[in-house]
């Protein structure tokens, strides 16, 4: 078992850097002169030599490889992501910290009621094939499942905010609001309602649709069929044999889809002016600040590949034929 696990760690190190180098490569080779970038926005002509000197203070006139990406992979260790274009002066690490909480909130708590709801109604659906709520939830599901969050998100502001007025349909808090600690909470749970509704709704879709079909085809296994001729009640069949073996592709969409909270729903927040990073996303993309869009890929892609070493140790502790 600590064989295994050291080979897992080893090959999450290697997937990290590798992400890592091509996260770098990726954005050298888009069109644009970063130099040129830098000095975007001067008042007075930019000269040949003023492109230049810029070069060289960023270190751009060196060799890519391997003088940049040495210079690159050395700073990324410190926790130097490099300095934003847009937002002059501000360091990429402090920018996606700042917006990181507001999108840990609203998709962390969104993760959080698609995998209480969607994996318990989907195991259910799979469990009592054929029922009611079987057809409901299935249905129900694959309508979620195949929708574009940020339509789900735009249909609730319409019908929520627009239409009833229930709920705001855009920020964090009420605008010129000065109101006192509980007020302001529950003015901020108000705001975070239809954005996290709408990621949300996606998620329990993928969750039933997984947690069903992993349930449908743990029944009809051949050690089902003994247990139940052994007499074992259909809670003993779900706790001891059931459970634990549909879980395993569950455990998989769900590490995953935890990966993606840092990265946040780019769609949803951009819809509901959320101030988070997929709004710092939005913003990059829109100003071309390579720094900052290099750096949410890099923590993207890190936390993919933790999230993924996280399933791998997972499935030891779910299945003893992985242990071995």
């Amino acid at each position: 078992m600590t064989h295994r696990i050291g080979q897992i760690l080893i090959r999450a190190i290697v997937t990290l850097l590798m992400v890592a180098i091509l996260n770098f490569i990726l954005f050298r080779i888009v069109p644009g002169d970063p130099a040129r970038l830098l000095l975007a926005g001067a008042r007075t002509a930019v000269t040949a030599k003023q492109i230049e000197a810029q070069r060289q203070r960023w270190g751009l006139d060196r060799p890519l490889i391997p003088d940049q990406v040495v210079d690159y992979l050395s700073a990324t260790l410190h926790g130097d992501l490099g300095f934003s274009f847009k937002f002059r002066g501000r360091y990429v690490a402090d920018l996606i910290l700042e917006r990181l909480p507001a999108t840990i909130v609203l998709v962390g708590l969104a993760q959080f009621i698609a995998i209480l709801c969607g994996v318990v109604l989907g195991l259910y659906a799979g469990w009592r094939r054929g029922g009611a709520i079987d057809q409901i939830a299935t249905g129900a599901s694959l309508a979620l499942y195949s929708t574009p969050s940020f339509w789900v998100g735009m249909l609730l502001v319409v019908v929520f905010s627009t239409a009833l007025g229930w709920l705001p349909g855009y920020g964090v808090y009420s605008p010129g609001a000065t109101i006192g600690f509980f007020d302001g909470l529950l003015d901020h749970l108000r705001h975070l309602a239809l954005p996290v509704a709408a990621v949300a709704l996606g998620l329990i879709g993928q969750y039933v649709v997984v947690a069903r079909a992993a349930m449908s085809d743990v029944v009809t296994e051949d050690y089902m069929v003994t247990a139940r001729a052994k007499g074992l009640t259909n809670g003993q069949m779900l706790v001891r044999h059931a459970f634990r073996n549909a879980m395993l592709p569950v455990v998989t969409l769900v590490t995953l889809n935890l990966g993606y909270v840092v990265a946040g729903a780019i769609t949803v927040e951009a819809v509901f002016a959320w101030p988070g990073i997929g709004g710092l996303t939005v913003e990059a993309l829109n100003a071309r600040d390579y720094p900052v869009l290099q750096g949410i890929f890099l923590l993207l892609g890190a936390s993919i590949v933790i999230a993924n070493l996280m399933a791998d140790l997972a499935y030891g502790l779910l299945d003893p034929r992985v242990r071995k």
